[in-house]
């Protein structure tokens, strides 16, 4: 356990002599960087940290950390006027509506999953989504039809960063945790009324394919 922890805490002589500041900063503007997926880096972060948020707040931008998850990634610091003139380096995704839709169940099966005590790793199987999603769709929908389009949705949501499919296991995914800091808990109260826009606007679609 002391080994663990000292590998968490800060970087090692010989750690620090092979990441220097571009060697974090490089990875983090590609995308999220975990603990579990390069302790190494990880390590190097948070000893770097300080020199990382002076450097990338020269871009306009912004280190978000969480040590507690294990996740670390850059996002836009400025806002207003200011923002609108300086070239944007970390690129804002426009999300289709299922997309949005499923990210935002498997936000709220996250949330209770943590109050319920359980595991650390929320892991669902493919049906398991496709039972998330199920209940918001017509009655009368392709069964076929709708698992595929679950998993080209699923597909996008994983090279978002925000699932995993397990190795082995392609029908089980993991829910990673940095969800949590892209649908924030304000987010989350308005749920219930978010869901029934959804819920209204896939009504209406399905007439639409009807008609």
């Amino acid at each position: 356990m002391e080994d663990a922890d000292k590998r968490i805490s800060g970087p090692t002589d010989d750690q620090q002599g092979r990441y220097d500041l571009s060697a974090v900063v490089v990875p983090l503007l590609k995308g999220v960087l975990y603990l579990e997926d390069s302790p190494a880096q990880w390590s190097a972060l948070l000893g770097l940290q300080a020199r990382v948020r002076d450097y990338v707040a020269v871009l306009g931008l912004e280190l978000v950390l969480d040590e507690a998850e294990g996740y670390a990634f850059l996002r836009s610091r400025l806002e207003g006027p200011d923002a609108e003139r300086l070239p944007r380096l970390v690129a804002r995704r426009q999300l289709t509506f299922p997309v949005s839709l499923l990210l935002a169940l498997l936000r709220k099966k996250l949330a209770e999953f943590d109050a319920s005590g359980a595991e650390t790793r929320l892991i669902l199987s493919r049906d398991e989504v496709v039972e998330l999603i199920r209940v918001f769709l017509p009655a009368d929908s392709n069964e076929t039809r709708m698992i595929d389009q679950v998993d080209a949705h699923l597909n996008k949501i994983i090279d978002l960063g925000f699932v995993r499919r397990l190795r082995g296991q392609e029908q089980m995914y993991e829910v990673r945790r940095i969800l949590k800091a892209f649908v924030d808990a304000q987010w989350l109260a308005e749920f219930d009324q978010r869901l029934a826009e959804y819920r209204g606007q896939l009504e209406q679609r399905g007439e639409a394919s009807d008609g």
